[in-house]
């Protein structure tokens, strides 16, 4: 990984689209500073548009989708996006699944949970879990102690067993049924949104995330970025991003936006 600064100011100049996990990336310590959403209001008044990629729930999207200076929000690691027309007053969802499909994998999802939760002491459903669609995200470490990696692998290790996708995040174990993850629903919006194909034309986009299950778009895109607690997390990643920015959580995406603010004034 390279340093922020070794990105060529003229590189950050075409950048238009700023791609962003949520959870320690633009919180910091499972808050949301008042220099991270100035950021986030800077970089969408620069043109820059800014579109959430989160494993965060439902209920969460919607708010954000509303209330932050975003374009539109991929939530639950995929399953779905979100964006809300200011000019109509309406929020337009795109779903992964059917609705038949939601209800069936939601049963299953439950089923698992108790096992889980029964199997893996010191786990518990995320508080968030009752604002969620798709998914079933298992708490590691947020609002519980946090659990050694040999649980968090157990829980990965149930979720696949029962024939599940697993993703681990900085807090969570998010797991779903279904062929998608974030890089595919971030695919789909943009091919729906702008008419684009991020498999032939993504030059002027930047992810920036921080855990594992954003590992799919550290991969997929030429620039990809990691505020600096990723290295907590290079255990789990076998595609680390291409570069690294010096602090971590949103002091590290201010930084990431600063970069891009001062490259689109040269």
């Amino acid at each position: 990984m390279q340093a922020l600064q070794t990105m060529d100011l003229s590189v950050a100049k075409q950048i238009r689209f700023v791609l962003t996990d949520i959870d320690d990336t633009v919180t910091t310590e499972g808050r949301l500073t008042a220099d991270a959403y100035a950021a986030l209001e800077q970089l969408s008044a620069a043109a820059i548009t800014v579109i959430p990629i989160t494993g965060r729930p439902a209920g969460w999207c919607d708010h954000i989708a509303r209330m932050w200076p975003v374009f539109a929000v991929v939530g639950e690691n995929g399953a779905f996006y979100m964006r809300y027309d200011r000019a109509a007053r309406k929020m337009a969802t795109h779903h992964f699944a059917s609705e038949k499909h939601l209800q069936s994998n939601r049963q299953k999802l439950d089923q698992l949970a108790l096992e889980i939760l029964q199997q893996v002491p010191g786990s518990a459903l995320a508080s968030d879990q009752q604002y969620r669609l798709a998914d079933l995200a298992i708490d590691f470490c947020e609002d519980v102690a946090p659990l050694p990696e040999r649980a968090v692998q157990q829980i990965v290790a149930m979720f696949k067993a029962a024939g599940a996708q697993a993703k681990v995040s900085s807090i969570h174990v998010n797991g779903w049924y279904g062929a998608y993850d974030k890089l595919s629903m971030t695919k789909t919006l943009f091919a729906r949104e702008f008419g684009l194909d991020l498999q032939n034309d993504n030059e002027n986009v930047l992810f920036i995330g921080d855990s594992p299950n954003d590992e799919p778009l550290f991969q997929f895109f030429k620039y990809s970025l990691g505020v600096a607690n990723i290295q907590h997390q290079l255990h789990r990643l076998t595609h680390h991003p291409k570069f690294v920015t010096p602090s971590e959580g949103g002091t590290g995406f201010v930084e990431m936006a600063h970069w891009l603010l001062l490259a689109h004034k040269v």
